[in-house]
């Protein structure tokens, strides 16, 4: 394989859909919140994207199968009710620079073949703040507005969004299409459903999709006691270390 390509399994009858992805990253925010419209909303899926820029390893499944990584492009049908979607994940971002651009390209390409005239990426951005918030930036103030009156906060001049989420919104701009990134608020050294239902519930006002959140809620709370354990073993360490540094200090003393 020299270069990135899609592999559609089926075509999907889809009008004016938004392209919303949501790949690993910061806290997972964007892997989760994007997996759980997927499963909650039954989306099927329709196509997959493989590339060389991806890590150079496989995955291994439980009967000792194998396969490449890869990103999967999902279909939903909104009906009368919103929007038709196109929901898009995968196990790992581009390596590279070039790759990131590629992959982009890629998807864009694919996007437009179907219609896609807004795009939406979801990820996380660092912060130690209590209750999470939902960053947005566009290339559409209309978007951006909307994006606000749904419950987010527009992000802070000069701030980068790396990778796929500011790439596809950002390259939206030489395809005559609105791109937005929601952002959810997050410490980012675990997987954080807390922030990735923040930014669902921005989503869901915004594009007025049925979804029920409240499957996120034990998730929520199993990541609150993973956290709390790892802070007791931290602070543990932290008694310990202060304590060995006191009997050094004590020893050097006496020897002195």
């Amino acid at each position: 394989m020299k270069s990135t390509v899609i592999k559609e399994f089926s075509k999907a009858d889809l009008e004016s859909p938004t392209l919303i992805e949501g790949f690993p990253g910061l806290g997972m925010v964007g892997k989760i919140a994007v997996s759980y419209l997927i499963k909650q909303l039954k989306a099927r899926k329709f196509a997959e994207l493989y590339s060389p820029h991806f890590p150079y390893h496989v995955v291994v499944n439980k009967k000792g199968g194998i396969r490449l990584l890869r990103a999967e492009l999902y279909y939903w049908k909104g009906g009368w009710r919103t929007c038709d979607l196109i929901l898009l994940t995968g196990d790992s971002q581009a390596q590279t620079i070039d790759g990131q651009y590629e992959v982009a390209a890629k998807l864009l390409d694919f996007a437009e073949k179907y219609g896609v005239r807004r795009v939406i990426t979801i990820g996380g951005y660092r912060s130690d703040s209590g209750e999470p918030k939902v960053m947005c930036a566009s290339n559409s103030e209309k978007l951006l507005r909307a994006a606000e009156a749904a419950g987010a906060r527009a992000a802070p001049s000069g701030s980068p969004i790396v990778g796929i989420a500011g790439l596809l919104p950002g390259l939206t701009s030489f395809r005559n299409m609105e791109g937005l990134c929601l952002l959810g608020e997050t410490r980012g050294y675990l997987p954080d459903p807390l922030a990735a239902k923040k930014v669902l519930e921005v989503l869901t006002r915004l594009l007025n999709i049925p979804l029920d959140l409240s499957m996120l809620d034990e998730e929520i709370e199993k990541a609150r006691k993973l956290e709390g354990s790892i802070r007791g073993i931290e602070a543990k360490r932290a008694l310990r270390a202060d304590r060995l540094r006191r009997m050094e200090e004590r020893r050097v003393s006496y020897i002195s």
